[in-house]
């Protein structure tokens, strides 16, 4: 595979202990799709090695790596981060209508009703609900407010979202910076 920068990549699983005597793997999935684990799919690792899966068992969170099949040689790999591109990502997740990769809402502004409140550093998950964790607008800290705050990214409050500008329009978000 070409060089890729490590800021393209993106954590999406990690490999744990061994199961089994012939190289099988537990299989850590830290996405939302777990379809992009299938049998041929490639990885970048930290390892400095890609990897393809083979026996793909995601029902049991059970891996292999083709061309490894003994415990010695699995046992090498425990631990090692699986990474993809943005790129892949796209190609292999298929998205509902109104979801988005989080990759892309990074770096969107945050609106509400025209206002600058901030732009978004981070997606936070807590518990089963998706937070955006926005980082303040330089004019509003200097007026007092907290220099970051989360929202959750969902309605009431997403009001609407256009990943080609690069804008989130919320609403009640600026109730929230205010208590934060």
């Amino acid at each position: 595979m070409k060089q890729i920068k490590k800021e393209q990549l993106l954590h999406i699983a990690t490999i744990g202990k061994t199961v089994g005597i012939h190289g099988d793997m537990k299989l850590h999935d830290k996405s939302d799709f777990p379809e992009q684990f299938h049998n041929g799919a490639t990885f970048f690792t930290n390892l400095k090695k890609d990897i393809t899966l083979s026996d793909v068992n995601l029902e049991r969170g059970i891996i292999k790596i083709a061309g490894i099949n003994t415990i010695e040689d699995a046992k090498k790999y425990t631990n090692a981060k699986l990474f993809t591109t943005r790129e892949k990502t796209r190609e292999n997740c298929h998205l509902e209508e109104g979801e988005y990769f989080w990759f892309d809402l990074e770096d969107c502004d945050v609106y509400e009703d025209g206002k600058l409140l901030g732009r978004v550093h981070d997606i936070e998950r807590i518990a089963i609900t998706n937070y955006l964790n926005i980082k303040t607008d330089t004019k509003l800290i200097e007026s007092g407010s907290a220099k970051s705050f989360l929202v959750p990214f969902q309605e009431p409050f997403k009001v609407s979202v256009d990943i080609d500008k690069k804008i989130i329009n919320l609403s009640g978000a600026i109730d929230i910076l205010e208590a934060s």
